[in-house]
């Protein structure tokens, strides 16, 4: 049983407001596509502009190996668990809310590209030794990364936890890795001299608003009791957003409070403990609004809140200025839906809803409120008369209604791999070389699955005057077993047709972590990990159209082996493997950039032996391989 040093034991499991949320899904499925306006009122507030960063890279660095390896409050690895198979122990942090698994009867039949002429080229973003060598290797392990990516002016911006790195168009590195710690002012995530803990970073995303030509970055921070270990019980979203259109130069720093127990100008939403949870923070915007979403928990007990839409004026943010907030709470009871990962959309280009003085769409899935584990209905959101926000923010109206899609599933099973390298999986079945880590020694299969995602809905855009989004959804495979896919809508919002809806998958490996990117003519791109039992962890495509929808599933880089990483070990990494939470996509004009976790270097256990101790000549970290792939398409 897992629990803070000393502390109260955190378990998020099943859901209170589960059964009540779908009994209310039950209630509006059979309703016709049609507005539905909530009630409830919105909260609203200000937030200040509270510092300045400029990025700085820091140099990696650090003792191979600690004994204080990983964050005691965070022992799953990532702060969020994301995955929806809970086939372990529950870690100390542990966000799933899935009832159950499907099996589906939806064999995968998509193909392999032989050639990708729109591939202009890529390179390897940030891997784990960027995460845990920043800042003189004054940074916990941690995985699964987490991809934030955003493009536009002739730059890149990518961001993992808990680090982030600035690229030109050509891939060269203009800064970075800079750990989010000192990125966002804060003291490093552990001081490895006094032991001392700073802020609990996790979550990023960012985005280009090409109107307002600012780049905007978020994350989720948990405070601690003073320097030690312990959560704080308050928790905030970050927000960065650059002073010009060069993200290299000076940003502004927000900080929006998220507990939501009546304090710092917060409602109170009555959550356990206390303390409510603003986890896995998304970003999209419209015309005259930045948005944000969370899904709220407990930090300090059990139960699911609902998610929360923030709306915030996108002027005020870009000039530096006060900022108007507009808080919808999805778990009042007047909301006909389960509000669950809301995410909201990303328009390219300055593209975006005028009508009802300004609309900003966001789609979300169902299925893990079943027992089933499958569904048929996602849930569309608007918010409209977002140009009231800087003069009357308490008349922005929040609406939804539900969309009868093809059925999807709750994936049922983990990935397995191709069978390769794993020296961390070695080490551990070697008693001398486990004893370096600190750990009992144990045989593993080799080589571990890991962790697809659950069924929520991922990336969102609005582009050509429709949305696209993507979630992973559980597919049978050749052999007779269990994968995921990645099932697509392309729909119309304000007729609610859908233009493309199916599954993408293949008979002999795993799609998982889909985020779609499309640019303003509506030519889209999937983005995803490929993996199993004849691949390696590689980073994957596929074309998005709204007419044909799915095209052949390409590789942009193969893997070069296993996942070999620390989650999934019970002593270490809560029982749990992890692969990700959420990829991402970026469309700059006709270009689109892909950022894929995937696996870019394998090494001997001979060669993970050789000082410096596990980094295999600073490929990776001693509990962890995983790495980034940028990929760059011209449609």
């Amino acid at each position: 049983m897992s629990a803070f040093q000393g502390g109260a034991v955190t378990y998020r499991n099943e859901r209170e407001t589960s059964v009540m949320k779908t009994r209310l899904l039950l209630a509006v499925t059979a309703m016709a596509f049609a507005t539905c306006a909530m009630a409830s009122s919105p909260t609203t507030l200000q937030i200040q502009r509270g510092g300045t960063t400029v990025p700085t890279t820091t140099g990696l660095g650090g003792a191979p190996l600690t004994s204080m390896e990983l964050d005691p409050a965070m022992t799953s690895g990532d702060a969020d668990s994301g995955d929806g198979n809970d086939l372990g122990p529950p870690p100390v942090v542990n966000r799933s809310i899935s009832h159950g698994h499907a099996g589906s009867n939806s064999m995968g039949n998509g193909k392999r590209a032989k050639s990708s002429p729109e591939l202009l080229g890529g390179f390897d973003g940030l891997n784990f030794h960027d995460q845990r060598f920043a800042n003189g290797g004054n940074q916990f392990s941690v995985e699964p990364p987490d991809q934030g990516l955003c493009s536009g002016n002739g730059f890149v911006m990518e961001s993992v936890n808990d680090v982030l790195a600035i690229y030109d168009s050509a891939g060269n590195k203009l800064a970075g890795p800079i750990d989010l710690n000192s990125f966002y002012g804060y003291p490093a995530a552990i001081n490895r001299s006094t032991g001392a803990d700073g802020p609990e970073l996790t979550d990023p995303s960012c985005y280009y608003d090409a109107g307002t030509q600012r780049w905007f970055q978020v994350v989720l921070t948990l405070d601690r009791v003073g320097t030690t270990s312990f959560l704080a019980g308050t928790n905030h979203l970050d927000i960065a957003v650059s002073q010009t259109s060069n993200p290299t130069g000076a940003w502004n720093i927000y900080r929006l409070p998220v507990q939501n127990n009546g304090t710092q100008g917060t409602p109170n939403h009555g959550c356990a403990g206390g303390y409510c949870l603003g986890d896995y923070p998304h970003i999209g915007a419209d015309a005259n609004a930045i948005f944000l979403t969370t899904n709220e928990f407990s930090v300090f007990g059990g139960g699911f809140y609902g998610a929360q839409i923030y709306a915030i004026s996108k002027q005020a943010l870009a000039s530096g200025a006060t900022a108007n907030v507009v808080e919808f709470n999805g778990g009042d009871p007047s909301i006909p839906a389960p509000a669950f990962t809301v995410i909201p959309a990303i328009s390219s280009g300055g593209q975006f809803a005028g009508g009802h003085g300004g609309t900003e769409f966001l789609l979300s899935s169902d299925a893990v409120f079943y027992d089933s584990g499958t569904s048929n209905t996602v849930w569309l959101w608007s918010v409209s008369n977002t140009q009231a926000i800087d003069t009357m923010p308490g008349a922005l109206a929040l609406n939804v209604q539900p969309l009868t899609v093809q059925q999807y599933a709750v994936p049922s099973s983990l990935a397995h791999q191709k069978p390769g390298n794993t020296p961390l999986r070695d080490c551990f079945a070697t008693p001398a070389c486990a004893a370096i880590l600190g750990d009992p020694s144990i045989v593993y299969p080799a080589p571990r699955d890991l962790a697809v995602n659950d069924s929520r809905m991922e990336q969102v855009s609005y582009a050509n005057g429709k949305l696209w989004g993507t979630l992973d959804t559980d597919v049978l495979l050749s052999d007779g077993s269990h994968g995921s896919g990645i099932n697509y809508f392309v729909i119309n919002p304000n007729s609610g047709v859908i233009f493309a809806n199916g599954t993408l998958a293949l008979p002999d490996a795993n799609l998982t972590y889909g985020a779609a990117a499309v640019t303003q003519s509506g030519r889209g791109v999937i983005a995803f990990t490929v993996v199993g039992p004849n691949d390696y962890p590689s980073a994957g495509y596929a074309s998005l159209d709204a007419k044909v929808g799915a095209g052949d599933v390409h590789i942009a880089k193969a893997g070069a082996g296993p996942w070999d990483g620390f989650t999934g070990i019970p002593f270490l990494g809560g029982g749990r493997p992890r692969w990700g939470d959420y990829g991402a996509a970026s469309a700059d004009g006709n270009t689109i950039w892909l950022a894929s976790e995937y696996i870019a270097q394998t090494c001997t256990l001979a060669q993970y032996m050789t000082p410096p101790f596990g980094q295999c000549g600073g490929t990776r970290g001693a509990l962890g391989n995983w790495a980034t792939r940028i990929s760059t398409l011209q449609l």
